[in-house]
Formats: C-alpha cells, structure tokens, sequence
C-alpha cells in the first residue's frame, strides 16, 4: 500500500485542543469577540473523527471505554462538588458515543458473518436501533454537551468503518478517509441545525481532517490528551480567579 502523508492523529488532536481552549478562554473571558467562540468550533469535529478512529484501532474495547467514561465520572463529580453543576461534559458525551459504536461494530461483524443465526443478526440490528432510541431519550432529560446529535457524531464518522472480521469487498473499498469524513459532515449539519448558526463554523475542521494520513503519530500522547480537558478548565478557572 503507498505510504499516505499528512498530520497524525496526534497533530490533529492538538489542533484541536488549541481550539478547544481558545473557545473556552473566549467564552470565559472575552464573551464579546465572535472569534474565539469560532475558532473553537473546529475541536468538536476532530475529537469526534478521532474517538471514531479510537474505537476502530483499539486492542481493547473496555479499556478504551473505561479510559473516556471514569475520566467524565470524575470531572462531573468535582463539577458538582465545585458549583452543584449537573451539567454533563463533552467526556460523557463521547463516553456515550463510544458505546453505540461498539454495538454497531458488532453489527457489522455479525452481518458479513454467514454463520452467524438470522434471527441474531435481527436482534442486534433492532438493539442498535434501541441503543440510539435510548441516547435519544437520554438527551431529553438530561443536559448533555451537545446533545442528541452531540453523541451521534463519532458514529456518523464510524458508519462505514469496515468489520474488524470478515471484512467483505464492499467495506474494504469503502472504508476510507473521505468517506468518514462525508458522512461526519451530514452528522455536523444535523448537529447545527439543531444548536445554533455558528455550529456551521465547526466545517472550518474539515480541511484539516483531509490531511490525516491515518497515522497516530510516534510519541504515545494518549495521556497528555486525556488530562489536558479537565487542567485547561482548571487553568482558566484559577486565572479567572485571580484576575
């Protein structure tokens, strides 16, 4: 295969958190400048691709799942012993994405099974469909950053991700950059159409994302991105604090 050039999932998730924090800092700090608030919308795409791209490439699920899910516990929990904030962060968002993209991966898989029982492949179709039904639901009656559509943008980037067995023809042509990459646009228009106009600036991660090379990158940062959410929040608030 020829080698593919570009920037590293790790080059992109720092672009990402720049963004992120500039967002924040904006919206601390400097809530009448418009540009850090647009600026900021190009994290959410990246983070969303890349948790989708996380969930393809994972050795192990759970670990995975537990890494994003106990984190999200224990920001909500200092959240709520800080301020009484129920208020639930993108961490849990993406905790929630994880989930259904596990279970449609598992869906996949059984379907290009041929030994795999009808009625099984029934069943796991009618509980993914559940398990949307349920985050649905979920979104109503608690405030989850960014919503319904919020948890449903890893898995529109993961739609097309080929079956880690038995991959047929079909998903191995089409499991592609570009085509995750489409199919997280159409997640990113239903998610604008349902927040606010400046979610459409979040099409700003787009040529951003057209340059992954499908590569993590050398440097192992996974921890740097898992603790950098709750220490830049920390950070802004210990300088708000002060000033």
């Amino acid at each position: 295969m020829k080698e593919k050039y570009g920037l590293t999932g790790n080059i992109l998730k720092i672009i990402a958190a720049i963004s992120m924090f500039i967002d924040h800092m904006g919206l601390m700090f400097f809530p009448g400048i418009e540009l850090f608030r647009i600026i900021g919308r190009i994290a959410l795409p990246i983070f969303a691709f890349m948790i989708a791209e996380g969930c393809k490439y994972t050795k192990n699920r759970l670990r995975y799942f537990l890494s994003v899910f106990l984190l999200a516990a224990l920001c909500q929990t200092v959240y709520f012993i800080y301020d009484g904030d129920t208020y639930m962060s993108i961490l849990v968002t993406f905790s929630i994405s994880i989930l259904v993209i596990y279970l449609m991966q598992e869906l996949k898989e059984a379907l290009v099974d041929g030994e795999v029982n009808f009625i099984v492949k029934i069943f796991l179709a009618l509980l993914f469909v559940f398990s949307v039904l349920v985050v649905y639901l979920i979104n109503q009656h608690l405030e989850i950053d960014y919503g319904f559509y919020g948890c449903m943008l890893p898995v529109f980037a993961a739609v097309f991700h080929k079956p880690r067995k038995n991959a047929t023809r079909f998903f191995e042509k089409i499991d592609c950059t570009y085509i995750h990459i489409i199919t997280l646009c159409v997640g990113m228009f239903l998610l604008a159409n349902v927040t606010n106009a400046r979610q459409f600036w979040s099409y700003l991660a787009i040529p951003f994302l057209l340059l992954y090379s499908g590569k993590r990158g050398k440097a192992n940062m996974k921890c740097f991105f898992y603790i950098f959410y709750p220490l830049h929040l920390v950070f802004l608030e210990f300088i708000g604090m002060i000033f």
